[in-house]
C-alpha cells in the first residue's frame, strides 16, 4: 500500500505554537493533543484551549490566547487567528483547503484515509464465533459485523489480519443435546429440521432437566465420552457441526463475510495438557473442592477456573491455549477479542493468568466488548427459544427492499441484486451506528427502516452523486483540473471540510474499536451532500463552475463508498 500523506492542519497549529511559544517544556505533539474542533463554526475551525498551558506558563489562559494571537501570522492555511477568552480560534483559508482535499481524494481515489502505519504487522481478530448446534441469531450479529468492520479498518491502517472464526463446537451443551436426541429426536427429524431441529431439542433438554435434574449428569456423561474418543459420541458431535456450518455458511455468503481460520474450540483439545502442565510447572494451579484453579484474590477477581472436578476443560483453558498457538503461529502484534460486555470477567481473567504466566505480549490481548442484545427488554435466549434467526431477518430485509424497489423504481437494471445489497446494509449499518458498548433492543420496525440515519440513506446518497456524474458523462480521466477558488459557498465549504475529516476518523475507528465513528461521520458527510445539492446547482453554465462541482460530487461518492466498505457495506450506483 502507497504511503499516503494528507494536509493536517493540527500539525502545522502545533509546530506554529510550539515556535511561537519557545518553551523548552512543551513539545508539539502535547499542543496537538489539546487541538480541538469548535462545536459552532463562528469559533473557527479548529481551537486551542489554554487551560493546561496556564499551568505551565504561569499565566491566565485568556492572556496566552491573546499573545498568541499576536504572534502568529495566519498565512497561507488561516484566513485568521483570534483569540477567544480562554481559546485560541484558527479559521481556515478555504482556497488551500479545497485543493489539498480534493486532490488527495483524486490521487488516492479509494485509498483516501488509508494509511501504512501498519507495516504489515499482524492483527488476530476473533469475531463472529456462533454455538454449533444452536441457531444463529441476532445476537450474533454485533459480534459477527464489528469484527469484520475492524479487519477492514485495520487492513486500510495497513496491517495484516487474520480473522479467526472461534467457533463454539466443544463443551456440555454437546452432552445436553445428544442426550436430547437419544431421548427425544430421530435421524429423520434431524435431517428435516436441520438447526431448528436441534434447537428444539436443545430447548426440551433444558424444560426436561427443570423437571429431572438428573438429566444433567447424562449430558455431561455424554461430554465426557465426547472427550474420550467415543466413537458414538463423535459421530453425532461431527454430524451436528455439519448442519451447523452448512447454516452459518448461508448467513456468511449473505453479509459477504470470510475468515482466515475457522478453528473452533475443539482444535485446542490436544493442546490443553501443555497448558495444564506449564501453570503447575510454574505454581499457579491449586486445587479447590476437586476442581483445578488459579487464585485471583490479590488481583480483586474470582479463581480461574482451569478444570472441573471431573477433569473436563473449560472456556478459560481453551482460551489460553488458543492464546499462545495464535502468538506462535502468528506473532502478532495486537489479539483482538470481539465478544459481548458480559464476558468481560472472563477475558480480564485469563489474560491475567497470561501475565502470571509470563506472556509479556499478553498487554497485546483486548477484549472488544459490546452491548447485550435483547428482544423486547428481555435477554435472547436459546435454552427458552427466545431468538430471531439472523439468516430470516436479513430475507427479511431484502424482501422488504425489493418491495420497495417494485413500488418506487420498478424498472431498475438487477434490482434482485440491489435489494440483497441494500437489504443487508440496512441490517449491518443498524449494528455500526450506534456506539458498540451500548445495549439494543431489537425490534423488527427499527432493523428494517429506511427512514433517518439508515444504511439505505448512505447507500441512496451515493447512487445519486453516481447518477450526477452518469448525467455529465465525466469518468475519472476527466476529474484531473479544477478551480478550487471556484468552490466558495458556504454548503460547498462544509462539504469540503467533512471530507477532510475521514483520514481522522478512520485512525480514531481504529484508536477506539469503534466502528461507529465511521457510521456517523458517513451520515454528516451525507447530509451536508444533500445540502449542497439542494442549494447549489451542479450542472451550470460556467464551465469551470461546473467542472469544481463534479470533482466535488466525485469526492464524495468515493468516500461515502470507501467508508461503507469499510463498515462491511456495498455502495450501488443505482437505485
Amino acid at each position: 500500500m502507497q504511503k499516503n500523506s494528507y494536509l493536517d492542519y493540527k500539525e502545522i497549529i502545533a509546530e506554529t505554537v510550539e515556535t511561537a511559544l519557545a518553551e523548552p517544556g512543551l513539545a508539539k505533539e502535547a499542543i496537538y493533543a489539546l487541538l480541538e474542533y469548535p462545536p459552532d463554526d463562528k469559533l473557527g475551525d479548529l481551537a486551542l484551549p489554554c487551560f493546561q498551558l496556564s499551568k505551565l506558563l504561569k499565566k491566565a489562559p485568556n492572556l496566552i490566547a491573546q499573545e498568541l494571537a499576536g504572534k502568529i501570522d495566519p498565512a497561507p492555511y488561516f484566513a485568521a487567528v483570534k483569540a477567544t477568552g480562554p481559546y485560541l480560534n484558527f479559521y481556515v483559508e478555504p482556497v488551500p483547503l479545497v485543493k489539498a482535499v480534493l486532490d488527495s481524494i483524486l490521487t488516492y481515489g479509494s485509498n483516501y484515509g488509508s494509511r501504512s502505519i501498519g507495516g504489515g504487522q499482524n492483527i488476530v481478530i476473533d469475531f463472529s464465533a456462533p454455538n454449533i448446534a444452536k441457531p444463529f441469531h441476532v445476537g450474533h450479529l454485533c459480534s459477527t459485523v464489528i469484527g469484520n468492520s475492524l479487519y477492514k479498518i485495520f487492513e486500510f491502517l495497513g496491517y495484516n489480519c487474520v480473522g479467526i472464526n472461534h467457533l463454539g463446537d466443544w463443551g456440555t451443551q454437546f452432552g445436553k443435546l445428544i442426550t436430547a436426541y437419544k431421548k427425544w429426536g430421530s435421524a429423520e427429524a434431524v435431517e428435516e429440521g436441520l438447526i431448528k431441529e436441534l434447537m428444539r431439542l436443545y430447548v426440551k433438554f433444558h424444560t426436561e432437566a427443570e423437571q429431572d435434574p438428573a438429566l444433567e449428569d447424562e449430558a455431561r456423561e455424554w461430554f465426557r465420552k465426547i472427550e474420550n474418543g467415543d466413537e458414538e459420541a463423535l459421530t453425532l458431535w461431527r454430524w451436528f457441526k455439519e448442519i451447523s456450518l452448512e447454516e452459518f455458511q448461508r448467513v456468511y455468503d449473505m453479509l459477504e463475510i470470510t475468515f482466515d481460520s475457522m478453528a473452533g474450540e475443539s482444535f485446542y483439545n490436544d493442546k490443553i495438557g501443555a497448558v495444564v502442565k506449564e501453570l503447575q510447572e510454574k505454581q499457579l494451579l491449586v486445587e479447590s473442592d476437586g476442581a483445578a484453579i488459579v487464585n485471583l484474590d490479590d488481583y480483586g477477581m474470582p479463581p480461574c477456573l482451569i478444570l472441573k472436578k471431573d477433569g473436563s476443560t473449560l472456556y478459560a483453558t481453551r482460551d489460553i491455549a488458543a492464546a499462545l498457538y495464535r502468538k506462535k503461529t502468528y506473532q502478532f502484534v495486537k489479539a483482538l477479542y470481539v465478544t459481548g460486555a458480559a464476558q468481560s470477567l472472563h477475558f480480564k481473567q485469563w489474560f491475567k493468568v497470561m501475565e502470571l504466566m509470563g506472556c509479556d505480549w499478553a498487554k497485546d490481548l483486548v477484549h472488544i466488548p459490546f452491548g447485550l442484545v435483547s428482544l423486547k427488554g428481555e435477554k435472547l435466549s436459546t435454552r427458552t427459544g427466545r431468538v430471531v434467526l439472523l439468516e430470516d431477518l436479513l430475507k427479511t430485509a431484502i424482501e422488504k427492499t425489493l418491495a420497495i424497489i417494485n413500488e418506487k423504481n420498478p424498472n431498475l437494471v438487477q434490482k434482485e441484486e440491489v435489494a440483497q445489497v441494500v437489504g443487508v446494509g440496512a441490517v449491518v449499518f443498524g449494528a455500526l451506528s450506534v456506539n458498540r458498548i451500548k445495549d439494543v433492543t431489537f425490534s423488527w420496525e427499527e432493523a428494517l427502516s429506511f427512514e433517518g440515519e439508515t444504511g439505505p440513506y448512505l447507500q441512496y446518497t451515493h447512487a445519486r452523486a453516481c447518477s450526477i456524474l452518469r448525467k455529465a458523462g465525466v469518468s475519472p480521466e476527466t476529474m484531473a483540473t479544477f478551480t478550487p477558488e471556484k468552490l466558495h459557498e458556504p454548503a460547498e465549504l462544509r462539504v469540503v471540510k467533512t471530507m477532510y475529516l475521514f483520514p481522522e476518523k478512520v485512525l480514531s475507528a481504529a484508536h477506539e474499536y469503534e466502528p461507529s465513528i465511521i457510521s456517523r461521520y458517513l451520515i454528516e458527510l451525507a447530509q451536508n451532500f444533500n445540502g449542497f445539492y439542494h442549494e447549489c446547482q451542479v450542472l451550470v453554465d460556467d464551465q469551470d463552475l461546473q467542472q469544481a462541482r463534479l470533482v466535488l460530487v466525485w469526492a464524495v461518492k468515493t468516500i461515502l463508498a470507501t467508508g461503507l466498505g469499510l463498515l462491511g457495506i456495498k455502495a450501488p450506483e443505482q437505485m
